[in-house]
């Protein structure tokens, strides 16, 4: 079982999570923001992930810190289950359609951060979640993790369709790219 942990605690966030790549589609605790904890369960449900958080983030001043301190540490536990890099697929690239939305990630367990994030909303807010903090999220994710990524929502209307598409291909693309194959590091230069 490849399963990374990692904690944060500030004055703003107390973060604690286990995540376990070769699980169930499990998740359990809350971040405290409802529709954020929704996509956190189609990220664990459609990437094949287990994810157990114990959280407490500053939600009277807002979402942001909790939000992008997740992103943090979630990404800490991807770079710890995943170690040299060795023996996976490293690649991955997914198109999920939310109804009228489609969703497209591609991404690269390569050890250079990066992130690349076209989306546009309608709205400011899906629920509690103020949209501007799904680039951030996945930006603390990506520059953690050490993983090149790119995020795109090529057409929609629906802000919740939009968002759900986007994670979905996330973890769709981060399931093949996680993938073992049995092998070394795939690079020409034989480390990541």
């Amino acid at each position: 079982m490849r399963i990374g942990k990692a904690e944060r605690n500030t004055k703003e966030t107390q973060i604690s999570l286990s995540w376990n790549l070769d699980g169930a589609g499990s998740y359990k605790g809350s971040c405290g923001v409802g529709f954020f904890d929704h996509m956190m369960q189609a990220l664990c449900v459609h990437g094949g992930f287990d994810i157990e958080l114990a959280m407490k983030g500053d939600l009277e001043v807002d979402c942001h810190h909790s939000i992008e301190d997740l992103g943090i540490v979630l990404g800490m536990a991807l770079k710890e289950a995943l170690k040299d890099k060795g023996g996976i697929l490293r690649y991955g690239s997914f198109y999920i359609p939310m109804d009228e939305a489609l969703g497209f990630c591609s991404l690269d367990v390569s050890g250079r951060a990066f992130l690349v994030y076209d989306a546009s909303y309608e709205n400011p807010s899906v629920g509690a979640l103020d949209c501007c903090m799904v680039k951030e999220f996945f930006r603390a994710l990506a520059f953690q993790a050490g993983i090149t990524l790119h995020l795109r929502v090529l057409y929609g209307e629906n802000d919740h369709h939009k968002i759900e598409a986007i994670f979905k291909a996330f973890a769709h693309a981060l399931k093949e790219a996680v993938t073992e194959t049995g092998k070394g590091v795939l690079s020409s230069k034989g480390v990541l």
